[in-house]
Protein backbone atom coordinates (compact mmCIF):
# COMPACT_ATOMS: atom_id res chain seq x y z
CA UNK A 1 0.00 0.00 0.00
CA UNK A 2 1.39 3.41 -0.97
CA UNK A 3 2.30 5.70 1.89
CA UNK A 4 0.36 8.90 2.40
CA UNK A 5 1.94 12.12 1.18
CA UNK A 6 2.09 14.34 4.24
CA UNK A 7 2.07 17.92 3.03
CA UNK A 8 -0.01 19.44 5.83
CA UNK A 9 -1.06 18.66 9.38
CA UNK A 10 -4.14 20.41 10.72
CA UNK A 11 -5.39 19.95 14.26
CA UNK A 12 -5.83 21.50 17.66
CA UNK A 13 -2.77 21.81 19.85
CA UNK A 14 -1.84 20.72 23.35
CA UNK A 15 0.97 22.50 25.16
CA UNK A 16 3.20 20.22 27.23
CA UNK A 17 5.75 22.66 28.66
CA UNK A 18 9.26 21.74 29.71
CA UNK A 19 12.73 21.06 28.37
CA UNK A 20 14.51 17.69 28.21
CA UNK A 21 11.31 15.64 28.28
CA UNK A 22 12.82 12.18 27.87
CA UNK A 23 11.43 8.98 26.44
CA UNK A 24 11.00 7.44 29.90
CA UNK A 25 8.63 10.24 30.78
CA UNK A 26 6.81 9.84 27.47
CA UNK A 27 6.38 6.08 27.97
CA UNK A 28 7.56 4.41 31.22
CA UNK A 29 9.84 1.40 30.80
CA UNK A 30 7.37 -1.09 32.27
CA UNK A 31 5.14 -0.63 29.20
CA UNK A 32 7.86 -1.69 26.75
CA UNK A 33 6.92 -5.37 27.03
CA UNK A 34 3.94 -5.06 24.71
CA UNK A 35 3.79 -7.44 21.74
CA UNK A 36 2.13 -4.83 19.51
CA UNK A 37 1.83 -1.07 19.84
CA UNK A 38 -1.98 -1.17 19.77
CA UNK A 39 -3.38 0.50 22.88
CA UNK A 40 -0.03 2.02 23.87
CA UNK A 41 -1.53 5.50 23.68
CA UNK A 42 -3.28 4.97 27.00
CA UNK A 43 0.12 4.92 28.71
CA UNK A 44 1.65 8.02 27.11
CA UNK A 45 3.12 10.21 29.88
CA UNK A 46 1.46 7.83 32.33
CA UNK A 47 3.62 8.51 35.40
CA UNK A 48 3.13 12.26 35.16
CA UNK A 49 -0.57 11.95 34.30
CA UNK A 50 -1.67 9.66 37.14
CA UNK A 51 -0.69 8.95 40.72
CA UNK A 52 -0.16 5.47 42.17
CA UNK A 53 -3.91 5.06 42.64
CA UNK A 54 -4.66 5.98 39.04
CA UNK A 55 -6.05 9.42 39.88
CA UNK A 56 -5.44 12.18 37.37
CA UNK A 57 -2.67 14.64 38.19
CA UNK A 58 -4.05 17.24 35.78
CA UNK A 59 -1.58 16.72 32.97
CA UNK A 60 -2.32 18.74 29.80
CA UNK A 61 -3.16 15.56 27.88
CA UNK A 62 -6.07 15.05 30.28
CA UNK A 63 -7.21 18.67 30.35
CA UNK A 64 -10.72 18.81 28.81
CA UNK A 65 -9.70 21.98 26.96
CA UNK A 66 -7.21 19.98 24.90
CA UNK A 67 -9.26 16.83 24.36
CA UNK A 68 -8.80 15.56 20.82
CA UNK A 69 -5.65 17.62 20.20
CA UNK A 70 -3.32 16.17 17.57
CA UNK A 71 -0.39 18.63 17.59
CA UNK A 72 1.86 18.55 20.64
CA UNK A 73 3.86 21.70 21.47
CA UNK A 74 6.81 21.39 23.83
CA UNK A 75 10.27 22.72 24.68
CA UNK A 76 13.93 22.03 24.01
CA UNK A 77 15.50 18.58 23.45
CA UNK A 78 12.16 16.77 23.29
CA UNK A 79 12.45 12.97 23.23
CA UNK A 80 15.92 12.71 24.75
CA UNK A 81 17.10 9.68 26.73
CA UNK A 82 16.91 6.07 25.59
CA UNK A 83 16.15 5.22 21.98
CA UNK A 84 12.87 3.39 22.62
CA UNK A 85 10.61 3.55 19.58
CA UNK A 86 7.67 3.04 21.92
CA UNK A 87 7.80 6.78 22.74
CA UNK A 88 6.61 8.09 19.37
CA UNK A 89 4.38 5.03 19.00
CA UNK A 90 2.58 5.91 22.24
CA UNK A 91 2.06 9.47 21.01
CA UNK A 92 0.80 8.21 17.65
CA UNK A 93 -1.72 5.87 19.28
CA UNK A 94 -2.78 8.67 21.62
CA UNK A 95 -3.68 10.68 18.51
CA UNK A 96 -0.69 12.98 18.07
CA UNK A 97 0.10 13.61 14.40
CA UNK A 98 2.81 16.27 14.69
CA UNK A 99 5.19 17.63 17.33
CA UNK A 100 6.48 21.19 17.48
CA UNK A 101 9.42 21.93 19.76
CA UNK A 102 12.52 24.04 20.09
CA UNK A 103 14.70 21.00 19.32
CA UNK A 104 14.50 17.20 19.27
CA UNK A 105 16.68 14.26 20.25
CA UNK A 106 17.97 12.73 17.03
CA UNK A 107 16.73 9.16 17.50
CA UNK A 108 13.27 10.26 18.63
CA UNK A 109 13.12 12.52 15.59
CA UNK A 110 13.95 9.63 13.25
CA UNK A 111 11.54 7.21 14.91
CA UNK A 112 8.76 9.79 14.63
CA UNK A 113 9.47 10.42 10.96
CA UNK A 114 9.10 6.72 10.13
CA UNK A 115 5.59 6.91 11.62
CA UNK A 116 4.70 9.91 9.49
CA UNK A 117 4.82 12.29 12.47
CA UNK A 118 6.50 15.55 11.38
CA UNK A 119 8.76 17.06 14.05
CA UNK A 120 9.05 20.78 13.35
CA UNK A 121 11.33 23.12 15.25
CA UNK A 122 10.62 26.75 16.05
CA UNK A 123 12.90 29.48 17.33
CA UNK A 124 12.72 29.80 21.14
CA UNK A 125 10.62 32.98 21.18
CA UNK A 126 8.24 31.60 18.56
CA UNK A 127 7.85 28.31 20.38
CA UNK A 128 7.06 30.12 23.61
CA UNK A 129 4.57 32.38 21.82
CA UNK A 130 2.83 29.40 20.23
CA UNK A 131 2.57 27.70 23.60
CA UNK A 132 0.89 30.78 25.05
CA UNK A 133 -1.49 30.99 22.09
CA UNK A 134 -2.51 27.35 22.49
CA UNK A 135 -3.08 27.85 26.21
CA UNK A 136 -5.16 30.95 25.55
CA UNK A 137 -7.28 29.57 22.72
CA UNK A 138 -7.22 25.76 22.73
CA UNK A 139 -10.05 25.49 20.19
CA UNK A 140 -8.01 27.23 17.48
CA UNK A 141 -6.37 24.70 15.12
CA UNK A 142 -2.69 24.70 14.29
CA UNK A 143 -1.84 24.38 10.60
CA UNK A 144 1.56 22.99 9.63
CA UNK A 145 2.42 23.40 5.97
CA UNK A 146 5.32 21.27 4.70
CA UNK A 147 4.78 22.12 1.05
CA UNK A 148 7.41 24.84 0.84
CA UNK A 149 11.15 24.68 1.41
CA UNK A 150 10.56 26.38 4.77
CA UNK A 151 7.72 24.81 6.76
CA UNK A 152 5.23 27.23 8.22
CA UNK A 153 3.19 26.94 11.39
CA UNK A 154 -0.02 28.95 11.48
CA UNK A 155 -2.22 29.68 14.47
CA UNK A 156 -5.08 31.98 13.55
CA UNK A 157 -3.54 35.17 12.19
CA UNK A 158 -0.04 34.32 13.44
CA UNK A 159 2.41 32.49 11.20
CA UNK A 160 5.75 31.15 12.39
CA UNK A 161 8.65 29.96 10.27
CA UNK A 162 9.51 26.39 11.14
CA UNK A 163 12.49 24.22 10.33
CA UNK A 164 12.85 20.57 9.34
CA UNK A 165 15.73 18.92 7.44
CA UNK A 166 15.07 19.09 3.71
CA UNK A 167 15.60 15.36 3.22
CA UNK A 168 13.00 14.62 5.90
CA UNK A 169 10.55 17.17 4.53
CA UNK A 170 10.81 15.63 1.06
CA UNK A 171 10.34 12.11 2.39
CA UNK A 172 7.11 13.22 4.07
CA UNK A 173 5.63 15.19 1.19
CA UNK A 174 6.60 12.52 -1.36
CA UNK A 175 5.23 9.63 0.72
CA UNK A 176 8.61 8.00 1.27
CA UNK A 177 8.86 8.32 5.03
CA UNK A 178 8.75 4.61 5.95
CA UNK A 179 11.65 2.59 4.54
CA UNK A 180 10.12 -0.72 5.67
CA UNK A 181 6.81 0.17 4.06
CA UNK A 182 8.57 0.99 0.82
CA UNK A 183 10.43 -2.32 0.95
CA UNK A 184 7.20 -4.25 1.45
CA UNK A 185 5.57 -2.36 -1.41
CA UNK A 186 8.44 -3.45 -3.61
CA UNK A 187 8.42 -7.11 -2.60
CA UNK A 188 7.66 -8.27 -6.14
CA UNK A 189 10.62 -6.36 -7.53
CA UNK A 190 12.82 -7.73 -4.74
CA UNK A 191 11.73 -11.30 -5.50
CA UNK A 192 12.32 -10.79 -9.23
CA UNK A 193 15.82 -9.45 -8.63
CA UNK A 194 16.62 -12.24 -6.17
CA UNK A 195 15.58 -14.78 -8.79
CA UNK A 196 18.13 -13.40 -11.23
CA UNK A 197 21.02 -13.47 -8.80
CA UNK A 198 23.40 -16.45 -8.69
CA UNK A 199 23.42 -18.79 -5.72
CA UNK A 200 20.89 -20.98 -3.88
CA UNK A 201 17.23 -20.12 -4.39
CA UNK A 202 14.66 -19.86 -1.64
CA UNK A 203 12.14 -22.69 -1.54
Amino acid sequence: MALAKITQVHGRGVHVPGDDIDTDRIIPARYLKCVTFDGLGAYAFYDVRFDESGRSLGHPLDDPRFRGASVLVSGRNFGCGSSREHAPQSLFYFGIRAVIAESFAEIFFGNSTTLGIPCVTLAPNDREALGRLVEGNPSQPIEIDLGGAEPSVRFGERTFRGEIPESVRRSLVEGQWDALGQLLDGRDAVAELAGRLPGPKAA
